[in-house]
């Protein structure tokens, strides 16, 4: 009887592609809703919304609580990644333009790959760090190309240069968890420790939602069922089933679909040197992901590999 169930690295192939979609319309909806909250509010307002939901979801699945051997990188990818990052992120785009904070928080994912090899382990092959050049230096096209001259502070450049330091240790942090408890008890438990970290920040969310129209407030519902609950999970599960570095090579795809997603929603018409930059990025995702022949045939022949997405 032949097999119809999904394999599980297309599976795990499709969970990156959703995690890469929704984060890039992120930065569409921080943008909105950005002009009616603060950072702090609109990143507790977000995590509260992804804790709600995931939640839910966990009493459905009868989840219940994660291993305790699980805790430690949940707790600090919920605290340095859901917490920080996002205040930090939503505060540094408030002080420089959307550009500039692209290019900066785009140091990210070579972070996690500096990381990934000094504190995981994670294997440096070429083709990864060739594909990452090449996606940096499309990430550094389209950030330059959407800079507004003067529209960069000091303050703001290095609140998105803290971002993506906390985006990096978070996602090291996180993936020893993975080993421990599930993609969903990772994603669930790191939201509502990164809404902990962000609750001195209650009484300004009360005040911005009573005063903010309801456009406002349904971009940070959004925010956070879409980009936080769903897409941190498909990440989650994607990370669990490959290597930190690969999986920060994968994000470069994000601003290409960020220049897309403003072109067809904001109508903000992209530039040639916006286009690119964003066709670099995908070019250096798509050499990042794949294999070399040699061992696609060692692969055929019936060695072992590690699994991976892609």
């Amino acid at each position: 009887m032949m097999n119809t169930r999904p394999h599980p690295q297309l599976l795990a192939a499709a969970a990156a592609v959703v995690t890469v979609v929704l984060w890039a319309s992120a930065f569409v909806a921080v943008r909105s809703a950005g002009a009616d909250y603060s950072p702090g509010a609109l990143a507790l307002g977000r995590l509260l919304a992804g804790t709600v939901v995931l939640g839910v979801v966990c009493v459905v699945r009868r989840e219940g609580w994660p291993p305790r051997s699980a805790w430690r990188g949940i707790g600090l990818s919920g605290v340095l990644w859901f917490g920080f990052y996002m205040v930090a992120l939503n505060w540094g785009e408030q002080q420089v333009d959307a550009g500039t904070a692209a290019l900066v928080v785009n140091v990210g994912p070579l972070l996690i790959a500096l990381l990934g090899a000094r504190l995981l382990g994670d294997p440096m092959p070429p083709r990864l760090l060739a594909g990452m050049a090449v996606s940096f230096a499309g990430a550094v096209t389209v950030g330059l190309s959407m800079s507004a001259g003067g529209g960069s502070s000091v303050l703001g450049v290095g609140l998105c240069l803290f971002a993506a330091v906390g985006y990096a240790f978070g996602v090291v942090a996180q993936k020893p968890a993975l080993g421990r408890a599930s993609a969903l008890q990772v994603t669930t438990f790191g939201c509502a420790a990164g809404a902990v970290v962000c609750l001195p920040f209650a009484g300004q969310l009360v005040g911005e939602a009573a005063r903010a129209p309801v456009t406002a407030t349904l971009d940070m519902v959004y925010l956070g069922v879409f980009p936080t609950a769903l897409a941190f999970t498909t990440w989650a599960y994607a990370l669990s089933r490959t290597t930190a570095s690969r999986m920060g090579a994968t994000t470069y795809a994000v601003p290409a679909l960020v220049v897309l997603m403003s072109w067809l929603a904001l109508g903000e018409v992209p530039g040639p040197l916006t286009l690119g930059g964003g066709a670099l990025c995908l070019a250096g995702v798509a050499v990042s992901r794949s294999r070399a022949r040699g061992r696609s045939r060692r692969v055929a022949a019936g060695q072992p590999r590690p699994e991976k997405v892609g």
